[in-house]
């Protein structure tokens, strides 16, 4: 990022790599080797474009899959040790609170209440609020990864595995619901994340190469249509549809099957897909710190 406090945090360069590391937990909720390697390998292969790029300021943080791995610690300690790279693993409360901050600076203030909704590969953040910090924060061990790996056992899912999951996601998406709502119902439903982004472009959004600034929406009845598709699709099938990655779409379903509860729950009938997020949250945060210059 080119960046300074009062300026939009747009990206100058952007690398990524699907790591998946809820792929790589052993024993439950330890982090294999493996995965610790292809984590340190990524520092390192990030590092290296920070300095062909010439930043000066590197901030590295980790989510849901390190937060909860038992070795997690363990493993960033080392990261450290052989890169001097800080990992700072956010708390899903501050996932929450960081990405509310990133949409309420896209959308401001004219758009009222807002119900914020980001489903990662570990968990589901829901945030609400009508300030640029949230009433509420919540996150729910509902990612889309992490159902995935943890309910299905074959690809595409056999029906009664799929009944089962979405069971279990309504009921605890359903045990929020009073302590989000109590403050008041939202004006603007917003989502971020892959998966979101990804369901809205298969249900006819326009493709990211239109750029950031085109209005994304996603109808629950279109939700609904394409999650009943989705789950009777292999992988392949899915990652033919337009905007899916072959990389997520194994985990698709899922996410189409928390998506979908959360809107029911909520009562929304259309949300609009925000293209900051997490990444964009923890950059504003930073800015804001930052004494004048």
């Amino acid at each position: 990022m080119d960046a300074h406090r009062g300026a939009r945090p747009l990206p100058a360069y952007s690398h990524k790599e699907e790591l998946r590391l809820f792929e790589h937990m052993e024993e439950g909720n330890r982090l294999s080797e493996r995965g610790a390697t292809r984590l340190r390998e990524f520092v390192e292969e990030a590092q290296r474009l920070a300095e062909d790029k010439g930043v000066e300021d590197l901030m590295a943080f980790a989510t849901s899959a390190v937060r909860e791995a038992v070795n997690g610690v363990e493993v960033l300690g080392r990261i450290r040790a052989e890169t001097g790279v800080n990992i700072e693993v956010l708390s899903g409360q501050d996932e929450a609170r960081l990405t509310f901050l990133a949409v309420r600076r896209w959308f401001g203030w004219s758009s009222g209440r807002l119900l914020v909704l980001d489903i990662g590969g570990g968990s589901l953040e829901i945030a609400s609020g009508i300030d640029e910090q949230p009433d509420v924060a919540v996150s729910l061990p509902l990612g889309a990864g992490r159902l995935t790996r943890n309910w299905f056992t074959a690809d595409p899912p056999p029906a009664d595995q799929a009944r089962a999951l979405r069971r279990h996601v309504r009921a605890e998406i359903a045990r929020t619901v009073g302590e989000v709502t109590r403050y008041g119902q939202a004006t603007h439903a917003v989502a971020t994340s892959k998966t979101f982004r990804q369901l809205a472009r298969i249900a006819g959004a326009a493709p990211s190469n239109e750029g950031p600034n085109v209005r994304r929406v996603l109808s629950h009845a279109d939700l609904i249509e394409w999650t009943d598709r989705l789950v009777k699709m292999d992988a392949r099938g899915r990652a033919g549809l337009p905007g899916v990655s072959a990389g997520r779409a194994s985990q698709l379903p899922a996410g189409a099957i928390v998506a979908d509860a959360t809107m029911d729950l909520f009562g929304v009938g259309e949300l609009e897909v925000c293209p900051w997020a997490l990444r964009e949250g923890i950059i504003l945060r930073r800015l804001d710190a930052m004494p004048e210059s």
